[in-house]
């Protein structure tokens, strides 16, 4: 039952998170990137420090200033920034395609940053994943978007945050950690809006898309937490790839997108050896 609870919850909050991609896919068609991420950013904190309080806890951990925790805001900034300029710029489809690879980046991190063994089949799923999302980018096609580099950029970014919240206090609540990573985005927030500029008052519409994709954000965050901490890992992670399902049924009704077929393809490369990976590091 452990594990069924687990799965569910990752489903949930994968399809929470698509559902938070499109609402701020929809805010970035009249507003900077930069102002969405503070207003974001600043709603999260909020949400977040009122349920730490809840729980008897100071929303502020004094583990948020070790050099773990500082790697993974420096991560969370550029995950973050890079990532919500992705799917700004970019079809939704294609963006959360790319972001699929992230457990793969996590795979090949943890040998290089903490030693982990990896077999020559993991080794070989890590590189068609890659090849997944080079399917996706075609480089040196007609179809490259360059703005879809935005996506491998923000990739990179989360895979330095997950590998660093392995090194995160014992003790720093899940509340906290949310505290902290909406905190991030609006530091990416003041770094893009001060480059851009261009701050503008956002409409009624910009404030329901910001609220909505505040609360969803906050409800696939704890999703995502509890479902880590349910029933057998080897059996829920592979859940987290429904997103791509969630993320292209919301690009072709909401903003009329039609992945064509290299995306389609490259996709279920990424999914299929992103699974192969997981329940393969579960028998090392």
């Amino acid at each position: 039952m452990d594990t069924l609870r687990g799965s569910l919850l990752m489903v949930l909050a994968m399809a929470a998170f698509a559902l938070e991609d499109m609402f701020v896919k929809s805010a970035a068609a009249s507003l900077p990137v930069g102002q969405i991420l503070i207003l974001f950013g600043l709603g999260g904190m909020v949400l977040f420090a009122a349920m730490a309080r809840a729980q008897g806890h100071a929303a502020w951990h004094p583990g948020f200033g070790t050099r773990p925790m500082l790697l993974r805001s420096l991560s969370e900034v550029a995950g973050r920034l890079c990532y919500t300029l992705a799917i700004a710029l970019t079809p939704l489809s294609s963006a959360s395609a790319i972001l699929q690879a992230t457990p793969l980046v996590v795979a090949a991190g943890a040998v290089v940053f903490f030693g982990e063994t990896v077999g020559w089949r993991r080794w070989l799923a890590i590189g068609l994943g890659f090849a997944g999302v080079l399917l996706i980018l075609r480089p040196g096609l007609s179809g490259f978007e360059p703005a879809s580099l935005f996506a491998v950029a923000g990739t990179l970014g989360f895979a330095g945050r997950d590998l660093a919240t392995r090194a995160a206090p014992k003790d720093m609540s899940n509340n906290q950690l949310g505290f902290l990573g909406f905190a991030m985005l609006v530091v990416a927030g003041a770094i893009a809006l001060g480059w851009t500029g261009g701050a503008v008052w956002p409409a009624p519409r910009n404030w329901l898309d910001i609220a909505a994709a505040t609360v969803i954000g906050v409800i696939a965050y704890n999703a995502l937490s509890g479902a880590m901490r349910a029933g057998e890992i080897s059996v829920i992670a592979p859940f987290r790839y429904t997103r791509l399902i969630f993320a292209m049924v919301l690009g072709v009704l909401v903003f009329a997108e039609r992945p064509d077929a290299l995306t389609l393809l490259g996709s279920a490369v990424i999914v299929v050896s992103g699974v192969f990976t997981l329940l393969r590091s579960r028998k090392v």
